[in-house]
């Protein structure tokens, strides 16, 4: 019994050892031995999420600091909303993704894309904090999204549905700001 106890013991100390100190490493000290010097694998999902969010980070979080607006000169929004920008925002409120492949998907297709400027005003200039004075422009745009929806079910009983004329309503704000008065635009400047 004891001999068979320290036979087993001796096949795991080796097993142990085999399954830590194998593979392509360096030896330059014992903290990159084994385990510790591979990777960790990220899952797919926490990996697109944070991809998503350093996306959306750049791209749609930021509110610009534009130069001064100039007399006589007309004072029109930034841009609109992108086609990327208004599907995300129709993600976070109508989600496709996370469904279980064979057991319940949802998917869009035909998507058309209606944008409608809504408000497009400027607001007496006042002081911000770390900005200076400034004036508020406020853009707020409605994006209408037509799109075929089709739901497919594979348990406990195989269906799918088709909604023809899927309809979604998301409305976007570009705020930005537009410094006052005379502002140097040097080096240093954030426009």
């Amino acid at each position: 019994m004891a001999r068979g106890l320290r036979r087993l013991r001796l096949w795991g100390l080796l097993g142990g050892g085999l399954l830590f100190l194998t593979g392509c490493g360096t030896a330059m000290s014992p903290i990159d031995w084994g385990v510790l010097n591979y990777p960790i694998p990220v899952s797919p999902y926490f990996q697109k999420k944070f991809e998503d969010k350093a996306w959306e980070e750049e791209r749609y979080k930021k509110m610009p600091i534009l130069p001064p607006l100039v007399e006589g000169a007309p004072h029109a929004a930034l841009d609109e909303p992108s086609d990327d920008e208004v599907i995300r925002a129709l993600e976070k409120a109508r989600g496709v993704e996370g469904g279980l492949p064979l057991l319940h998907e949802v998917q869009r297709g035909n998507v058309r894309i209606v944008k409608e400027l809504i408000t497009d005003s400027i607001d007496p200039p006042r002081v911000y904090p770390l900005i200076g004075p400034a004036q508020l422009h406020h853009v707020h745009w409605k994006c209408t999204i037509y799109f075929t929806e089709t739901v497919k079910v594979g348990w406990p009983i195989p269906y799918t549905t088709q909604n023809q004329e899927a309809v979604e309503v998301v409305y976007i704000d570009h705020d930005h700001l537009h410094m006052v008065g005379n502002v140097e635009g040097g080096a240093g400047s954030n426009y």
